[in-house]
């Protein structure tokens, strides 16, 4: 499935099905007529479009996305094909690790909670060191990625065929990439959690002079976790993975690793001592009117953030200044509306929906609007093939037979009119659910 995001073409929305450009380097691994039209026929009664020769193909956009105050992080905008058939591959090989209960505990790319967990115990206990990592996805380069699926040529096909091999840096020209891939390949994070964790593996089983066997990986549940390059590892460990990831050409960041005293982190969550003492930032401005739609969003993030940590100075204060903007009710965390989250669990009502029999409070909620993007043809049709190919999978073994729900499509009714990113951020004030 298409991502939403901007691809290197710049193709936005609905435009990413009909106006797609292949490879001649993915055709010979995925045939654009088994998959980029619903069928043979649609192919051939499609006129062809040239599948582009390596040398003409669209490279890579790099380009700043927002990090940290210090400065942006660059990530590089594929082409949309490209991004395509990655989303595809991420898939099929979620799909197999979700398969293997012992990988499913050591390693993940969508839940940071184990991770957070085990900085909470390391910094409680002093058993686990928590590592991070100095531009991890820079220095993954391709040939550890050929020598991870080097047993498995048809994956490594595969991912070779959806890499891009250019990169095009604004101001300065078309460059070749050497390493596999840069943050915006949907690819990275995940062979990034792959590599780290095979690496891992290796340091141990040297450190015990032993090999690499199933039974020791079995050993390593509720030792190791990786997320992306967020690391989990025993002390006793620290060092030989230390000197395992430098030989891969990976450096520790010693400045936000810790194996020592009794403060650890990961994945954005510090501990000391087993008590959260993480930071919260605003990463907006406070708003000064009603019609700064992200400022508001931002700053009543902020105040639910503050007000679970139990400062509630800085809330009393935040609640009079959103209030004086908008309706600022008390809901649950989970509830559409811009309220108050407070640590009790309660929420306020005011009205009753007679028609769903719920709670109703009047507040503001996000009211933006994807941008007009019509589909029809063949390519609406494979629009609606692949957009509920993952439900049937992942919900088949759960679906009751006679569960029509089931057969029902995930995507929204407006989806062959309305697809893309909203354009602005925008908000009204109306009934909703405080739940």
């Amino acid at each position: 499935m298409h991502s939403s995001g901007a691809t290197a073409d710049r193709l936005k929305g609905n435009r990413k099905f009909d106006r797609m450009l292949w490879t001649q380097r993915l055709e010979s691994v995925f045939p654009e007529g088994q998959h980029v039209f619903p069928n043979w026929r649609s192919y051939l009664e499609t006129p062809g479009v040239p599948h582009l020769e390596p040398g003409a193909e669209v490279p890579t956009r790099l380009t700043p996305v927002p990090k940290t105050a210090k400065g942006p992080r660059l990530i590089a905008i594929e082409p949309t094909c490209m991004q395509f058939v990655q989303q595809g591959l991420l898939h099929a090989i979620e799909s197999e690790i979700g398969k293997d209960n012992i990988l499913t505990t050591l390693i993940g790319w969508h839940d940071q909670t184990p991770n957070q967990r085990f900085a909470m115990l390391g910094s409680l206990s002093g058993k686990f060191a928590t590592l991070d990592l100095k531009e991890a996805s820079d220095r993954l380069s391709s040939q550890l990625v050929r020598m991870m699926t080097s047993n498995h040529p048809l994956l490594a096909e595969a991912v070779d065929a959806c890499r891009s091999r250019k990169v095009d840096v604004p101001g300065h020209g078309v460059y070749r990439i050497a390493k596999f891939a840069s943050m915006g390949s949907a690819l990275t994070f995940p062979f990034e959690s792959m590599a780290f964790m095979a690496i891992i593996f290796s340091a141990i089983s040297q450190a015990l002079s032993t090999r690499p066997t199933h039974k020791l990986l079995s050993t390593l549940i509720g030792q190791v976790r990786v997320y992306g390059d967020d690391i989990i590892v025993p002390v006793e460990f620290v060092q030989c993975v230390i000197d395992e990831l430098q030989t891969f050409g990976f450096v520790v960041n010693v400045r936000k690793s810790f194996y020592t005293g009794r403060f650890r982190e990961s994945c954005g969550k510090e501990y000391y001592g087993g008590h959260d003492v993480s930071i919260v930032k605003l990463r907006r401005r406070l708003p000064t009117s009603r019609t700064e739609c992200s400022e508001l969003i931002s700053a009543v993030s902020f105040r639910n953030q503050l007000k679970l940590l139990g400062f509630e100075t800085t809330v009393e204060y935040l609640d009079k200044e959103i209030s004086k903007l908008i309706p600022f009710p008390k809901v649950l965390d989970t509830s559409p509306v811009l309220g108050r989250v407070d640590n009790d669990g309660l929420y306020e009502v005011h009205r009753w929906d007679l028609n769903l029999q719920r709670p109703l409070v009047r507040g503001v909620v996000d009211s933006s609007k994807l941008p007009v993007s019509r589909l029809d043809g063949w390519f609406a049709l494979h629009k609606f093939f692949i957009s509920n190919m993952r439900k049937d999978e992942l919900l088949i073994e759960y679906a009751p037979a006679n569960d029509y729900k089931h057969n029902l499509p995930v995507v929204d009714e407006d989806h062959l009119y309305r697809s893309g990113r909203p354009v602005s951020v925008d908000i009204k004030t109306r009934w909703a659910s405080p739940l």
